[in-house]
């Protein structure tokens, strides 16, 4: 009885606590009329308004956002729910994080936006920062707005770099954006799901991008080893930059862990072979950190997995919840010119500025160290739930990027797709908020922010296996 209050009041208070700070901010602050307006739309408004949204993402039909705190969101309900997509994997520092506050707070009162041209210290200060954290022999970095910007950032580079060329190459089952430079190397561009999905519908406009095998260890198309068929992709990457492109190969994109095709960690082999591939065909080596930043419990996957690339790129949680995105580049690499080879007018956001930097402090001071200590937590017991659920067919995890592959059985390894998409619908019903992923839309993200503790992810197994439970054992 006594832990089951403990738990509810656990449950309860932050909910009381925001209440409390808005009651307090409306009588001491007086609330701004529009801000009121806004906040306080009926069920009825909300339904209206939204005829007026177009998304070309995402997906409707779950709840309403209102507000949150740590790893918890509440609905327009008032029904809360601890999200494992920590937002688009952007919030690594959870809602409303009380030092990101502090900071926005304190520099909004001197500026915000400010156009690329002009300097500021809060670009130098971050720039520093990161380039001092990046592998050795990378030094310069370069801002933009998005992950999609990003890449194409990269890929200006590598063209000035590189020559003669004009194609990139990129991973089955890749996902780089969806502007349209970047359509093109996204799996969403092909049949890899049995049918075109949206990228397939813009292929006059977007750029042509060649495909090399990922080296998929859990489930490989040929059902050899996978020692194998690390050698296969392999060889079939050599001859394919030998004979499958014009001139060399600009770059090679890869996400050192396939996110959006099902969190498929690159071994560790492969990774140095690729590097040694490039390094002779002369062409170079693009990561895309975009969701590894940070989330594997390193700064820079290339620092973790000891390979150095010649571009890495960032975006999503770089800015701790407000839009930025980096490319940071290899010292022998000929960088930018200033005659508009890159410009952009929100590539240079003060705000989003320092609160990238103050969560480079944070990351320092013992939020990687908890990433990594939760995130092998959650691992070890989702695995030890296969005992009960023979359904999970593999578990991902390095740091908090977990992702949970749902087959029919170990041994078939036929892909779950409808049930999965049930699952994550009866994590609504008991307060969680699932990712999905891989092109069969079979596995489950579990990629709560960074901060996370012990107890919320002992809540987010319960609730895992509850919803498990609701679809798996009708």
């Amino acid at each position: 009885f006594y832990e089951y209050i403990n738990f509810r009041i656990r449950e309860i208070l932050p909910h009381f606590l925001h209440l409390t700070e808005q009651l307090k901010k409306v009588g001491e602050d007086k609330m701004d009329k529009l801000l009121s307006e806004i906040y306080g739309l009926s069920s009825e408004q909300l339904q209206a308004y939204s005829a007026h949204v177009m998304l070309g993402g995402g997906s409707r039909g779950g709840p309403v956002l209102d507000h949150g705190k740590g790893v918890r969101v509440w609905d327009t309900e008032g029904k809360d729910y601890i999200d494992c997509t920590s937002q688009s994997w952007a919030l690594y520092l959870g809602y409303a994080n009380d030092a990101i506050n502090a900071i926005i707070r304190e520099h909004i009162e001197n500026m915000t936006h400010i156009h690329q041209g002009f300097d500021t210290k809060a670009r130098y200060y971050l720039a520093h920062k990161l380039a001092s954290l990046a592998p050795a022999g990378m030094s310069r970095v370069s801002f933009t707005v998005g992950g999609g910007p990003a890449i194409e950032a990269a890929m200006k580079i590598a063209f000035k770099n590189v020559q003669p060329s004009r194609d990139f190459v990129t991973l089955f089952d890749s996902y780089h954006g969806t502007t349209l430079g970047t359509m093109g190397a996204s799996w969403i561009s092909t049949k890899s799901i049995g049918k075109f999905f949206g990228g397939s519908r813009f292929l006059p406009l977007t750029r042509h991008f060649i495909r090399i095998p990922n080296p998929v260890t859990y489930r490989n198309p040929l059902g050899v080893d996978t020692e194998t068929y690390i050698d296969i992709c392999l060889k079939m990457t050599r001859e394919i930059f030998q004979r499958g492109t014009s001139g060399k190969p600009a770059g090679v994109i890869v996400e050192t862990i396939q996110a959006s095709a099902g969190q498929l960690i690159l071994p560790l082999r492969y990774l140095q072979e690729l590097r040694k591939i490039c390094d002779e065909f002369e062409t170079l080596l693009i990561y895309d950190e975009i969701q590894t930043f940070g989330r594997i419990g390193e700064v820079f996957a290339a620092n973790h997995f000891g390979v150095t690339p010649d571009i890495i790129v960032l975006g999503k949680g770089l800015g701790a919840g407000l839009p930025l995105a980096a490319i940071i580049i290899s010292d022998k690499l000929e960088g930018f010119q200033g005659d508009t080879e890159e410009l952009h007018t929100f590539a240079n956001p003060t705000l989003s500025m320092v609160t990238a930097a103050k969560q480079l402090e944070l990351f320092e001071n013992g939020v990687l160290a908890n990433c990594r200590e939760m995130g092998a937590y959650l691992g070890s017991q989702l695995r030890a739930l296969s005992a009960t659920y023979p359904e999970i067919g593999d578990v991902r995890q390095l740091g908090m990027h977990i992702g949970v592959e749902l087959v029919d059985n170990p041994e078939s390894k036929n892909p779950l797709e409808k049930e999965a998409g049930e699952i994550r619908t009866a994590g609504f019903r008991h307060g969680l908020i699932l990712g999905m992923g891989g092109v069969r839309h079979n596995v489950l993200k579990i990629k709560p922010p960074l901060i996370i503790n012990r107890d919320e992810c002992d809540e987010i197994l319960e609730k895992f296996a509850a919803s498990l439970r609701d679809v798996l054992r009708k």
